[in-house]
């Protein structure tokens, strides 16, 4: 039988109206005692209690009363319930049977919250949450026998709260996030938990996509073991890997992390500038690589040879008996027996358990630590979410991408599931094939990534594809048609950043209807970023006024809270002030929430101009200029929106164009014109419209296909500046 830990009796309220996220059985008497019998639930004709919760209600003789929330209105709906409050009766909403969402926050479709927000009348939030001990049992839809449910009678919100379904999403989304940062699971060892996982799930393989080999988990395990009993007398404290995802990188990330040195990913697809930054940040002296890797990357800035270990010469030079025997005992030796053995819990927590830097779009790569906790909550946070029993998940985001780290990699470790690797993510052609060949059921890409498979894609190559999830970069809704049209598979948009490691929020497939209920909360929502993973919190700020928060339903600055959120980049404690306020991160992104939980990104600071004193967003500008062009999202990423300084109104807009007409300068002021005008139709302010078109070959990207942005502001600079100059 479930557990109930019950929470803020304090906070109870006679006569009270009473929101819960969602209710079970255990619930319901937990109310009935602390109500002391006086109360009466209310909900919808169309909203179909839980057989299990009407039936206690009918055994209990409690009244539950039918309002039609559809055509009634929020005035007749607080009169319904003032009328109860007479009667002596306190009134608790009863949240029906919905399609089965995992992970989802709240069972409460956006209509009863859009009610309350105009009912003008005081509301006392009830949170209920389902807690476990494994990865996937944290926000069930039904707990299981080790569960316990954690439930909460929060304060009264008064009736004058502004927005007061937007406050109740806050504070169930705040009290989950909270609860769930609270798990003693996540001060436990990633170390530990990944050594049990490979153990347990010793015969699932790792599929080398460029020799077609396969290699078990155990034996990944018993090499790492291996290695890290070298790596572990060099008593080096950071190591820099520098290899794409496949056996030879998570054998090295796996045997670092049992040496008790840190692994620092290195992005071989950097500058020498940002290299020499990483190695300088993170103290680097050794790093670990393969020959063939290194001959195809000529150009990659490689450190001397002296402080690099060459993967295959270090393994071939592992005692062999040794090798044998760490394979043996991690294929038949018992789990706790290999963790004691090489004291897989010496850093757990708060220690340090991976290092990367963000990709540097907008300046000098940032580092940012990852914590065991960090991964540990993400892996959690993702497994309420995806159904991840029966997955085969394709890898090709390089490791140091921090989504291809985690996603790609850690949680099918920690799960069993079998990972197709390839370490060249362009490679459209192959990786089609690939998911063909091994009928993989999980992809993850850049739509920049996405785009490029398509064209290669026959209509029956994602057959056997369950979750195509993107990130990174804007979904084109083009894209994201043509997808369906083609191929007849859903790209689901996600975000993440490298600094809550990383993912926040996804897009899902929707779940069946339930029978007889008019109301659903969906899983996904175009144009979204989707729904927050559990434990994760959001808050909206006025871009100009950290200090004023807003309702989560209007525009602001996203700020985010939870156990996946990093503490600060690495030697930078002046901007890390900047950056943090009361342990919420400031994202740069903006954007706002709706009554379902999905997060529409409007922009990013760092491509937010300020022209005469009004904020406009660069994404918002080629959103409209690329719809007023007609442009292709096949063709990938031909416009780009920058700012450069103006000393009348602070900046000024540039377009930077890839189109081929747009190199005749003759033509430039007539586009220019024409945009004015067509932007000036759509209603759009005149400081939208770009004063300068700047023609360049091909917008910059950087790996994982997101734009360079610092590199397109430097173009622009230095078509305008230097033209002014001469």
């Amino acid at each position: 039988m479930t557990n109930l830990n019950v929470h803020g009796q304090e906070n109870v309220v006679v006569p009270g109206f009473y929101m819960p996220n969602r209710l079970s059985v255990q619930a319901c008497k937990t109310l009935n005692y602390l109500l002391q019998g006086r109360l009466c639930y209310i909900t919808d004709d169309a909203f179909p209690p839980a057989p299990d919760v009407e039936e206690y209600l009918s055994k209990k003789h409690i009244p539950l009363h039918r309002f039609n929330f559809r055509h009634g209105t929020p005035l007749s709906a607080r009169e319904y319930i003032h009328d109860l409050f007479q009667r002596g009766k306190n009134v608790i909403f009863l949240p029906g049977q919905l399609a089965r969402v995992r992970g989802a926050l709240t069972d409460v479709p956006s209509l009863f919250l859009e009610c309350v927000e105009h009912m003008s009348i005081p509301v006392v939030p009830l949170f209920l949450g389902y807690y476990g001990t494994g990865f996937d049992t944290l926000y069930r839809e039904e707990p299981e026998k080790d569960s316990r449910e954690e439930f909460y009678v929060l304060p009264q919100l008064p009736a004058r709260t502004k927005s007061m379904g937007a406050r109740l999403l806050s504070v169930w989304m705040e009290k989950g996030m909270e609860v769930f940062s609270a798990q003693p699971l996540l001060q436990e060892s990633l170390t530990t938990h990944l050594v049990r996982s490979l153990h347990k799930y010793g015969r699932t393989v790792m599929i080398d996509g460029m020799s077609h080999s396969s290699v078990p988990y155990y034996k990944i395990l018993g090499v790492a073991v291996t290695a890290a009993q070298r790596l572990r007398k060099r008593g080096d404290k950071r190591i820099g890997v520098i290899l794409p995802p496949g056996p030879a990188g998570t054998i090295c990330l796996l045997a670092c992390m049992l040496a008790g040195v840190t692994p620092v990913m290195i992005n071989y697809a950097t500058s020498r500038a940002s290299f020499e930054s990483t190695v300088n940040q993170a103290e680097l002296k050794t790093f670990m690589t393969a020959r063939l890797f290194m001959k195809k990357l000529p150009n990659f800035s490689w450190p001397p040879m002296e402080q690099i270990i060459l993967v295959e010469d270090f393994l071939r030079s592992l005692p062999k008996l040794s090798l044998i025997a760490n394979v043996l005992m991690a294929r038949l030796a018992p789990a706790s027996m290999l963790c004691k053995m090489h004291n897989t819990d010496a850093r757990h927590g708060e220690d340090e358990a991976v290092m990367l830097f963000t990709a540097g779009s907008t300046g000098e790569p940032k580092g940012v630590t990852l914590t065991h906790r960090m991964i540990m909550a993400n892996i959690a946070q993702s497994c309420c979410r995806l159904s991840l029993d029966k997955e085969r998940i394709l890898g090709s985001l390089p490791l140091f991408h921090s989504f291809g780290l985690t996603i790609a990699l850690v949680l099918p470790l920690l799960k069993g599931r079998p990972i197709c690797t390839y370490p060249n993510p362009t490679e459209a052609s192959t990786l089609c094939e690939l998911v063909e060949k091994h009928k993989l059921t999980m992809l993850c890409a850049t739509p920049t990534f996405a785009r490029t498979m398509l064209r290669r894609a026959e209509a029956y190559t994602f057959a056997t594809v369950r979750y195509f999830i993107v990130g990174a970069e804007r979904l084109q809704p083009e894209l994201e048609k043509e997808f369906m049209t083609r191929c007849g598979v859903q790209l689901l948009e996600g975000y993440g950043l490298t600094e809550a490691t990383p993912v926040c929020s996804v897009n899902l497939p929707d779940g069946e209807r339930v029978r007889g209920s008019a109301f659903a909360i969906p899983s996904i929502k175009s144009g979204t970023i989707g729904q927050l993973l559990p434990g994760i919190a959001v808050r909206i700020t006025d871009l100009e006024d950290d200090e004023k928060i807003l309702p989560l339903t209007q525009r602001g600055m996203i700020w985010i809270k939870g156990a996946n959120i990093f503490r600060g980049y690495v030697n930078k404690p002046e901007f890390n002030k900047s950056i943090f306020k009361d342990g919420w991160f400031k994202s740069g992104d903006i954007g706002q929430m709706d009554l379902h939980g999905f997060i529409t990104l409007t922009g990013r600071l760092s491509r937010i101009s300020k022209i005469g004193g009004e904020m406009v967003p660069h994404e918002g500008v080629e959103t409209a200029i690329s719809e007023i062009l007609k442009l292709n999202a096949e063709d990938g990423i031909q416009i780009s929106i920058t700012g450069v300084l103006d000393e009348q109104k602070g900046e000024t807009l540039v377009l930077l164009s890839a189109i081929p007409e747009h190199a005749d300068p003759v033509i430039e002021r007539e586009v220019l014109a024409m945009l004015h005008t067509e932007l000036a139709k759509r209603g759009l302010p005149n400081l939208w419209a770009p004063r300068y078109l700047v023609a360049v070959s091909s917008i910059p990207v950087l790996a994982s296909g997101k734009q360079d942005l610092l590199r397109c502001r430097q173009l622009a600079e230095e078509a305008i500046f230097g033209q002014q100059g001469r």
